[in-house]
């Protein structure tokens, strides 16, 4: 952080509002994504399943989406909160409803899956020294749950939990790589981040939207 504001982003060139622009613009991934649930959340309605879940996980890609502009345009404390809070949020939410609805687990065993989550994320900065925690904990998260979905339950949310794992492979990337390439591709990759992690997103809100049974 310097003179007042945040840059950890090869994008970044200033202070100035607009100095992100490919990774401000690229947010309106999010908002397509969280518009495309809403349509399917509307479609489940007329067939008389009405969930409030999947609303809320529909609002928390919304969230996403506008935290993540405000971060990328204001650059300070505040927006960076307003950017993690929404996705930490997310995934613990979704660990819960994972287990709850597609595994048929107990509160027990979501509540121990929801903390083994937040251990991980905690764990990883400080052994690792890779800032992303949460993002490792969500990966390996969304691998063991949707392996034993598929493999153990022959779940039909397994695949598609798998098949989110392998995109998050490529969004991760894409984050990560950003500041070790940005003397070479100075527009950067975390804009890579933002697409590849809305897909992730409509991706593993869809799973729930049509597989999750309601508890």
């Amino acid at each position: 952080m310097k003179d007042g504001y945040i840059d950890i982003y090869c994008e970044r060139t200033g202070p100035e509002f607009w100095s992100e622009p490919v990774n401000a613009i690229t947010n309106i991934a999010f908002i397509i994504s969280a518009v495309l649930i809403i349509r399917l959340i509307r479609d489940q309605a007329r067939s008389g399943h009405r969930d409030i879940a999947s609303w809320v996980l529909c609002a928390l890609i919304f969230a996403i989406g506008i935290g993540s502009w405000l971060f990328h345009t204001h650059a300070t404390r505040w927006a960076l909160l307003a950017d993690v809070i929404p996705i930490g949020i997310f995934i613990l939410l979704y660990t819960w409803y994972a287990l709850r609805r597609f595994a048929g687990a107990s509160a027990l065993v979501c509540g121990a899956g929801v903390i083994m989550v937040l251990a991980v994320a905690m764990a990883v900065p400080p052994l690792t020294g890779f800032r992303g925690g949460s993002y490792v904990a969500a990966l390996l998260a969304m691998l063991t749950i949707g392996g034993y979905l598929h493999f153990a339950l022959s779940h039909v949310a397994g695949r598609a939990l798998l098949a989110a794992a392998g995109v998050f492979v490529v969004s991760l990337t894409m984050r990560t790589i950003d500041e070790p390439l940005c003397a070479q591709f100075p527009l950067g990759t975390h804009f890579g981040w933002h697409i590849f992690n809305a897909v992730v997103l409509f991706i593993v809100a869809r799973a729930m939207v049509l597989y999750g049974r309601r508890i």
